[in-house]
């Protein structure tokens, strides 16, 4: 794609998309990894990436988020192209990332994790120790555990912990790789109440990657993929039992 099409594509972003992804190609060295994706996240709207393992989900994660750069293609975020805006710089424009393997610090206490959350904002708040109780209605647990090491806390303890620390944030858009990998199911039910209780109360959009159909239920609309490209999509209340076998039967 030439840099005449991308400006094209950044200047008809869709006002009503969170997030538009157009055309992206990322390569590895000279291995191609996506091909030409399209994919659109509406405001307010939960949407979910399906796929084998290898397939690319994680790298167009990485690349929304800037930690990957695309040869072509472009990316807007509240209609807004961010490609040249860095990883930090994307966060403050109100993107949260919760990467898979969560990413908390664990020898700082779950209180210092969740206070963390702040640098993603543009404007903290003049108490930056103070943590709002909304942080604590949606993950009830952590209110117990402020003291304790985040290392101490088991796999879903922690997983909770660094969604809470994104939405610290204030993202108007939540980006999440894989956040049931590995979690018990009971926890597993604990993250889908919270993540559709945060988009009821606040409005904000979520892009995820996920296999646990359940959680994949929950979102709004769905994105397969396959070799580095989309190859189905549409609303999650049509998601049929084949596009299930293929793209997300173990």
């Amino acid at each position: 794609m030439t840099q005449t099409a991308i400006a094209l594509n950044d200047k008809i972003a869709d006002a009503s998309m969170m997030l538009q992804v157009s055309g992206l190609n990322v390569y590895y060295g000279e291995s191609h990894i996506l091909r030409d994706v399209d994919l659109s996240v509406p405001k307010g709207e939960m949407v979910c990436l399906i796929g084998r393992n290898g397939v690319g989900k994680t790298t167009l994660l990485k690349t929304v988020m800037g930690l990957l750069k695309p040869r072509s293609g472009s990316i807007n975020f509240a209609g807004q192209p961010i490609l040249s805006k860095t990883t930090d710089q994307r966060a403050r424009a109100g993107i949260g990332y919760v990467p898979q393997g969560r990413e908390i610090i664990p020898r700082l206490t779950v209180r210092e994790n969740l206070l963390l959350g702040y640098e993603a904002r543009q404007h903290p708040p003049r108490n930056r120790q103070e943590i709002p109780e909304e942080i604590f209605e949606l993950f009830p647990i952590l209110k117990d555990f402020l003291p304790r090491m985040g290392g101490d806390l088991s796999g879903g303890q922690q997983q909770q912990l660094a969604i809470a620390r994104a939405i610290m944030g204030q993202p108007q858009l939540l980006v999440l790789d894989e956040p049931t990998e590995g979690i018990q199911p009971s926890i597993i039910l604990d993250i889908e109440r919270a993540v559709r209780s945060i988009i009821a109360k606040t409005g904000i959009s979520v892009l995820l990657v996920e296999q646990h159909l359940h959680f994949v239920r929950q979102a709004d609309r769905y994105y397969a993929m396959q070799k580095g490209g989309i190859v189905a999509s549409g609303p999650t209340s049509e998601l049929s039992n084949d596009v299930i076998q293929r793209f997300l039967a173990v």
